[in-house]
């Protein structure tokens, strides 16, 4: 029998959720924890080394179990809209990685499903949950930027020799790394875009998606006044190493980061004039993880990670900490959800509205720049 305060969860898709798994097996909320593949000798092989004893070889087969109460997906893009929306009607709480789907109408499928469920779902959105990023929001919430004058996210990756389902992606379909830190400090959603591709690709990366670019630019105007934002997303063909970025300017003080390996940059305004303008003090702030927001028995997970593939490390633990220490957080958030029986901080409508200003964008590329109005989401 389990206790009230405990949930069941699956985890589908162990080449990356092998890193979250680990992390729920501890959550003092969690009661059992069953893992998901396709891939069998992934799943035998990670259930033996993890000491897993629930195992699946299809979703299907996991929604069967009456007593697993959510399931966090973490599969291939284009299965998210799909796989979310049977999760949710089959009378489960889904967290999905990201992005939330690749079109508007999948994304009000998701928003629908939810809604008539009941159920919660929480896109697991890394960028929120950085170091970096909780860093940023305390500033702000303590009134340290003072007003927000501009917005900019950046996100280089390439993705050559990843699974085919990439090639020649949109760069702005997964664009929610450098949309969700802009759009969720400020409070705001993006309600127009005009957006451009830029660069060539060889002819091959173009023919999955229709898509020439291997770079798109977009502006967005926010429904907060007098304020925009602006986000450049590469994919393909593209010399820049991994970046992840989000640049945040106030009246008062500034925040950028922008170097994997290298602290947040913060300017601040001095009180004294001097010839035609003011001096910024320029400082660079070694941001802490916030372990102690966590429960103790999943903090180590911030600085610890006995629980990764040797042989097949993610990009995002190289990076530190796995996607600079965000992992353990989306997990208490989820979870913490659903045994408060409330919306989580990234749910449904929240999720749709970051992941629509990217399709919106793409839309906007393609046409030459034209003003496209992105869809709003309600509650």
């Amino acid at each position: 029998m389990r206790k009230r305060n405990k949930i069941n969860v699956g985890i589908v898709g162990l080449q990356f959720g092998g890193q979250f798994a680990p992390i729920y097996k501890l959550h003092p909320n969690i009661g059992e924890v069953a893992i998901c593949d396709t891939n069998k000798q992934l799943l035998q092989n990670y259930g033996d080394k993890f000491n897993f004893e629930r195992r699946y070889s299809s979703l299907d087969d996991l929604l069967e179990e009456d007593d697993i109460d959510a399931i966090h997906l973490v599969t291939s893009i284009h299965s998210h809209a799909t796989q979310s929306i049977q999760v949710l009607n089959s009378g489960k709480h889904c967290a999905c990685t990201v992005p939330m789907a690749t079109t508007i109408e999948e994304l009000n499928a998701i928003v629908a499903a939810q809604q008539t469920s009941g159920k919660n779902y929480m896109m697991m959105e890394t960028a929120v949950y950085t170091h970096q990023y909780l860093y940023a929001q305390e500033a702000y919430k303590h009134g340290e930027l003072g007003a927000i004058q501009f917005l900019r996210g950046a996100h280089y990756q390439d993705m050559e020799n990843w699974p085919p389902y990439w090639k020649g992606l949109p760069p702005m379909h997964y664009s929610t790394h450098a949309i969700a830190p802009l759009l969720s400090i400020s409070d705001a959603k993006a309600v127009k875009v005009h957006a451009f591709g830029s660069g060539t690709m060889r002819e091959e990366l173009q023919q999955q998606y229709g898509n020439p670019y291997p770079i798109e630019t977009a502006i967005f105007q926010l429904d907060r006044k007098c304020l925009s934002a602006e986000v450049t997303r590469s994919l393909f063909e593209t010399a820049r190493s991994y970046m992840e970025s989000f640049n945040i300017y106030g009246k008062k003080a500034s925040l950028e980061w922008h170097l994997e390996n290298e602290p947040l940059v913060r300017f601040e305004m001095e009180n004294k004039i001097e010839g035609r303008g003011r001096v910024s003090t320029y400082s660079k702030v070694v941001t802490e993880n916030r372990s102690e927001t966590l429960p103790s028995e999943i903090s180590h997970f911030m600085t610890k990670q006995e629980h990764l593939d040797e042989d097949n490390p993610h990009l995002s633990v190289l990076q530190g900490g796995a996607h600079h220490g965000s992992h353990p957080h989306l997990v208490h958030e989820f979870v913490s959800s659903i045994i408060e029986n409330r919306l989580p901080k990234i749910d449904a409508v929240t999720a749709a509205n970051w992941t629509a200003a990217g399709i919106c964008a793409h839309d906007s590329a393609m046409q030459g720049g034209k003003e496209i109005t992105i869809p709003t989401f309600n509650k």
